[in-house]
């Protein structure tokens, strides 16, 4: 793949292929992460947790597959009150209780999370959207505001690409080969960032984390899997809610979003007119959460 190569230049890069100067080097790693917690759930499951801020109201934020924690943090950025983000069962340090594993689990975490800190609002970013949903197609009211980003799959299963390429990280985390997983973690990047610092930067910080927490075989399923199994379950949910997509997507398809908002009866649906928001929409996106978040 031109454009990318593994290991990243000692410096932080960039580089260019070929001879001649390369582009300015200022690339500086990134910073560490925060410490975290370890809490036993109500079924039995320790989750990894992080608490930021102070007050009410609360929110906690649920992340996608292969995420975790330092890829949700930004998205509560300027959300007021005690913010929660937590880690799956399956990833970081929350434990890995005997697979598969279905959304109605992933739905128990988001459950847990929010009743131990007594939550009032919830994000659910992809997998973590699924997760919200199943969630709140059995308790309809839990939430006094939501917001979804990028959801992925309700009731209907991903298309083969989406599959293919959620396989392939999988696969690539267990082999523990840190190039195999390089390469399939720079597609999550844009073309015109992957060989500048920050885009160095962030693919340091998803290689460290996943290579050495890893990610639990039980995940594989999920892929194949649907939310819910009936959309309409969401009639019920009075809440106001945010569902946020973006234009070429592959994994996260706008008429995934455009569903859900259909579903939600007090849903707003924003759709980006391009993929990568999080590096081409980054100051209008955090806004948007945060003023729908903080009304």
């Amino acid at each position: 793949m031109r454009g990318f190569r593994w290991p990243p230049p000692p410096d932080g890069g960039p580089r260019t292929w070929g001879p001649g100067p390369g582009a300015p080097r200022t690339g500086r790693p990134a910073l560490p992460e925060p410490e975290t917690e370890l809490v036993t759930t109500p079924h039995g499951v320790r989750l990894e947790r992080l608490v930021t801020g102070s007050g009410d109201p609360i929110t906690v934020f649920a992340h996608g597959l292969g995420n975790g924690i330092a890829t949700t943090r930004p998205f509560g950025s300027g959300v007021t009150g005690r913010k929660v983000f937590f880690q799956f069962r399956g990833h970081g340090r929350s434990d890995a209780p005997p697979g598969p594993w279905s959304y109605a689990d992933l739905a128990r975490d988001v459950r847990a999370m929010a009743d131990l800190s007594g939550a009032t609002r919830a994000f659910g970013a992809s997998l973590g959207a699924g997760a919200l949903c199943r969630l709140l197609s059995q308790s309809p009211e839990r939430f006094e505001r939501l917001v979804f980003f990028l959801p992925a799959v309700l009731d209907r299963p991903r298309d083969d690409v989406a599959r293919q390429r959620l396989t392939a990280l999988l696969e690539a985390v267990e082999s523990g080969d840190a190039a195999l997983v390089a390469e399939v973690v720079s597609g999550e990047l844009p073309t015109a960032i992957r060989n500048t610092p920050a885009g160095w930067a962030y693919l340091r910080q998803r290689l460290d984390q996943l290579l050495r927490d890893g990610l639990a075989p039980g995940l594989a399923d999920l892929p194949e899997q649907v939310a819910l199994p009936d959309a309409r379950a969401l009639a019920a949910v009075s809440t106001p809610a945010l569902v946020i997509a973006c234009a070429g997507d592959d994994l996260h398809p706008v008429p995934v979003a455009e569903q859900l908002a259909a579903a939600l009866p007090q849903a707003t649906l924003h759709v980006y007119d391009r993929p990568n928001v999080l590096w081409t929409e980054r100051a209008d996106l955090r806004e948007r959460i945060s003023a729908f978040f903080n009304e």
